[in-house]
């Protein structure tokens, strides 16, 4: 799993991973991600802390099953999870409430180890297609991931604003082309989204540009034109440049808990969707969630949102969730 914004992205060139004076930083965020799941930790309870397994019996992986369900984890997760940690504490005698808690965060890091969790950029230009429901920070991280993607690679970007109903859509994107010293191809209000994004992937090629996000309009998993629309966007796309989109990531609201495994079901089945971003982890208590979409949909999270700055975007590394969502403290 990509631990930092080095180990993310996979590139045409070999790049050194052994960077130390990373480690401060990322020793920061770590306990950033920990701080912004004290809302999901807390809604596990104490019980999942080491005073859960003083007594083993029937009612205490009772009281896991509801704590893990309670935080949005889900009811087929939480089974196979409990389910598994039950029988290895009986076959391997398993003791004490510190064996038990570093096991039951292997088996959730292991639930969200699916797919591939990098982002692939080998292809130039390469074609990242963003969707989502409206209010999810779609827009926000694909400029973040913008910044990143100049930042960390030194990548030429370029940002299409296909969202072309949204009051102010197009201007929240240049905002962040601005920032990420990104160029822009946008289309009057209301114009046909797939011409613009059509127009976006043409001009990355045309200016020689690395990576092109493309935004989509907000839509309900419900809306079944508007869903219809987005998979003729992806046409479009791949009409203008072959095995394009190389990547399509869903936005999900973590505050939505079990409603952001519906929508990421609808739209995988539509849109093609490689990875998941799982935003505003920093407000809810609903932060198993990752898993859920993870194990039952084998869709890989591939970046999580925890607060409003741009460095608040993170790779995805399960090892890391798991312990914050669970451990007390910080190894």
């Amino acid at each position: 799993m990509p631990r930092d914004w080095s180990e993310l992205f996979i590139t045409a060139e070999a790049r050194d991973h052994t960077g130390e004076q990373a480690e401060q930083p990322r020793r920061g965020f770590l306990r950033r991600l920990r701080d912004s799941m004290s809302r999901t930790r807390q809604a596990l309870g104490s019980e999942i802390q080491a005073t859960l397994f003083a007594t083993l019996d029937e009612h205490t992986w009772e009281r896991l099953e509801e704590a893990l369900i309670m935080a949005d984890v889900g009811a087929p997760t939480t089974a196979a999870v409990v389910g598994q940690l039950e029988q290895e504490a009986s076959a391997e005698g398993l003791e004490g409430g510190e064996a038990l808690s570093e096991r039951l965060i292997e088996l959730l890091a292991d639930t969200a180890s699916v797919g591939e969790p990098r982002i692939d950029l080998v292809q130039k230009p390469t074609v990242i297609m963003a969707v989502g429901v409206n209010g999810t920070g779609k827009t926000t991280t694909i400029g973040k991931l913008a910044w990143h993607i100049r930042k960390e690679l030194g990548y030429s970007v370029l940002l299409g604003a296909a969202d072309t109903y949204r009051a102010a859509a197009a201007e929240q994107l240049a905002g962040w082309a601005e920032r990420a010293e990104c160029e822009i191809v946008t289309g009057p209000a209301g114009s046909d989204p797939g011409a613009v994004a059509f127009e976006a992937v043409a001009a990355a090629r045309s200016r020689d540009a690395d990576v092109v996000i493309v935004d989509t309009a907000g839509r309900l998993h419900t809306q079944d034109e508007l869903m219809a629309e987005l998979a003729k966007v992806r046409r479009v796309i791949a009409r203008q440049l072959d095995g394009a989109p190389h990547e399509t990531l869903l936005t999900i609201d973590a505050t939505t808990g079990q409603n952001g495994v519906r929508q990421a079901r609808m739209f995988a089945g539509t849109a093609e969707v490689s990875g998941v971003v799982l935003t505003k982890l920093d407000g809810t208590a609903r932060g198993g969630i990752a898993l859920a979409i993870a194990r039952e949909l084998s869709l890989p999270v591939k970046l999580i949102g925890v607060g409003e700055s741009v460095e608040d975007l993170r790779p995805f590394d399960a090892r890391d969730f798991a312990r914050a969502l669970i451990a007390p403290e910080l190894s």
